[in-house]
């Protein structure tokens, strides 16, 4: 068939999914494809999926129906985790025309060349997960803020409630000196700003190994890779996305804190403050390390941010457990929660397990932890009032308000000119408004690159 003219993204999932989904657009961009607004309607569209929550299934289905609104005879391509681990399932959603595992949907534009609109099944192109056992680069670019920059993929864990390993495979790296390059390339854009994103940031340097006598070892660890980083100049502020309780590291923690560009700002998941269900989960650490990873944080940044991932309704997950986790947070000087309400993942260990809790119970367990979570970032912010802060601006929620982050996570929103967009500008904290965000008073003396 002749070479379409226009495709359409549309993203599901995490900051690694919105990379790599970046990073797959530009290819088409390459070779001749022009890319257009999900909503204009185009000739391709590619679905970039997500496998976390139980979700998945809908929101795909929702969005191939809503793409063939718009194009009735596009071609729809279903690419990402859940099209690893359900491809055949996939493949039946009326419209869908490929689907592409982990291992091949960086090669989209080897299949899209003869690619044919048929009825019935879509194609199926999902290798064994043992194959995506290479580093594919990835970043984000078009919001000139920031930029998502891939810089691990994979999971050698065994959660046993994840399914990342089944539908990403083994922990793998870029390495240090493909990273300095590529955020160099970043900042040469105008970003200001790279958020480091990867399935198990702290594990950084796996698939990178040499062989010194008889073991392998990696070329480099996080560390190396977040010292290099700091050299780049042409970049304000790298942030890191998210990094396992255990891999965060005394060196870690004091090198963030004396650093020129890494921000004071670190997502920790803790996933449950009882340790029998840290136990059922597999998880690598006890709840009094994730305690001490938090006092070693605020020793050393008192400013500093912390946003926790927590899951309610593990299998076995009694009451007393729950509240173990809701009296330990309470207790910790965190700044938020992401609260994930637990569902079955099939051919995970979790799934298996007895006791499974009510999911009324569920339910409700997520809304005690998500109104404790505006608490403790109520409280966090009020600790700023007053205080002036630097501000990346980006577009607000509508025209002639922007908003912004500062670099320990602190939303403020503000009246002002577009030409404040993707500018470091000194605020003062004025007030929290109904939502729990700033209000703040620009200066207007932009800090240069």
């Amino acid at each position: 068939m002749a070479t379409p003219k226009t495709v359409a993204f549309h993203t599901l999932g995490c900051k690694l999914n919105f990379s790599e989904t970046s990073s797959i657009e530009r290819m088409f961009e390459d070779k001749g494809y022009q890319p257009v607004e999900f909503e204009t309607g185009a000739d391709i569209y590619v679905i970039n999926t997500c496998s976390v929550t139980d979700f998945a299934d809908k929101k795909c289905r929702y969005t191939v129906r809503n793409a063939l609104r718009k194009a009735p005879h596009a071609h729809v391509v279903v690419i990402g985790c859940y099209a690893q681990l359900k491809p055949d399932e996939i493949a039946s959603i009326p419209g869908v025309d490929l689907v592409l595992g982990a291992a091949e949907k960086f090669r989209i534009l080897d299949f899209i060349e003869d690619l044919e609109k048929a009825p019935g099944k879509g194609l199926v192109r999902a290798g064994q997960v043992s194959e995506a056992n290479t580093f594919s680069q990835a970043f984000s670019f078009g919001d000139r803020t920031r930029s998502f920059m891939k810089v691990q993929d994979g999971c050698d864990y065994k959660c046993t409630f994840c399914t990342i390993p089944q539908a990403r495979g083994k922990s793998r790296s870029d390495t240090v000196e493909q990273a300095v390059i590529n955020a160099t390339e970043i900042g040469a854009r105008g970003v200001r700003e790279i958020v480091l994103t990867g399935v198990n940031l702290g594990d950084f340097g796996n698939g990178t190994a040499v062989i010194e006598g008889t073991r392998a070892k990696k070329e480099a660890l996080f560390i190396d890779l977040i010292k290099e980083l700091d050299q780049v100049d042409n970049i304000n502020r790298f942030r890191i996305s998210s990094i396992e309780p255990n891999l965060l590291t005394d060196e870690i923690i004091d090198f963030v804190a004396n650093s020129k560009r890494f921000v004071p700002h670190f997502h920790v998941p803790l996933q449950s403050g009882s340790n029998r269900i840290l136990a059922l989960m597999s998880r690598r650490y006890k709840r009094e390390w994730y305690a001490s990873r938090v006092d070693q944080i605020k020793s050393a940044m008192p400013h500093a941010c912390i946003g926790v991932d927590v899951i309610v309704g593990f299998p076995g997950e009694t009451e007393d457990d729950f509240m173990d986790t809701f009296e330990f947070l309470h207790g910790l000087d965190v700044s938020y929660f992401h609260v994930f309400t637990y569902s079955e993942r099939a051919n995970t260990p979790a799934a298996e397990m007895s006791d499974p809790v009510p999911m009324e119970i569920r339910r409700e367990r997520n809304e005690r932890l998500r109104i404790l979570s505006e608490k403790k970032k109520r409280a966090f912010y009020s600790q700023f009032t007053g205080q002036t802060k630097q501000v990346l601006g980006e577009q607000g929620p509508s025209n002639g308000v922007l908003s912004g982050f500062t670099d320990n996570y602190l939303k403020v929103v503000f009246e002002g000119d577009p030409l404040l967009i993707n500018q470091l500008i000194d605020f003062q904290l004025t007030e929290l408004d109904e939502e729990g965000l700033f209000k703040g008073i620009p200066n207007h003396e932009l800090v240069p690159v």
